[in-house]
């Protein structure tokens, strides 16, 4: 039997600027996203090319940072269960979305590419082929409807 799992949490609106959305440019597109009392808020909006406050996340770096995150956490598991030392781990991940003639839109693909150092004596093949292992296994990955390309560079360190 399969197990589920629930993640719940709250996206508030905080950029009523005093007439609602009484016009496009009338209101902010800030919000806070909370997921319970114990974490801190993210403070959130949309991309700047929307009008966008550009000090807050939006949603597409969202999606693209959640991607790298799981990624990357199930890399270090499958690295720790292998032998493989992990010593540090950096991603400088891209998403590419396209926008429509109509403001609609949709991502093509994200790129990670993670720089990873591991343990003298540590082997790099091995490294190597625990991301393909780590996308596989990957949650996220497996819930998107576009492709994910893995750039990893591995060195000792």
């Amino acid at each position: 039997m399969a197990k589920t799992h629930r993640y719940n949490v709250t996206v508030r609106w905080t950029g009523n600027k005093g007439t609602g959305t009484s016009g496009y440019r009338a209101y902010e597109r800030s919000h806070e996203i909370a997921a319970n009392s114990d974490k801190p808020p993210i403070p959130g909006s949309s991309d700047p090319a929307f009008l966008g406050d550009v000090s807050r996340w939006n949603p597409e770096e969202l999606l693209v940072a959640s991607l790298a995150a799981c990624h990357k956490l199930w890399y270090l598991h499958l690295c720790s269960d292998a032998g493989v030392i992990v010593t540090d781990y950096m991603d400088h991940a891209e998403g590419i979305m396209e926008e429509s003639a109509d403001g609609g839109g949709r991502f093509i693909s994200i790129t990670l590419r993670p720089e990873v150092k591991i343990a003298p004596g540590c082997d790099i093949t091995k490294a190597r082929e625990l991301h393909d292992a780590a996308h596989e296994k990957c949650f996220i990955a497996n819930s998107l409807n576009f492709p994910v390309s893995l750039e990893p560079q591995i060195q000792h360190g």
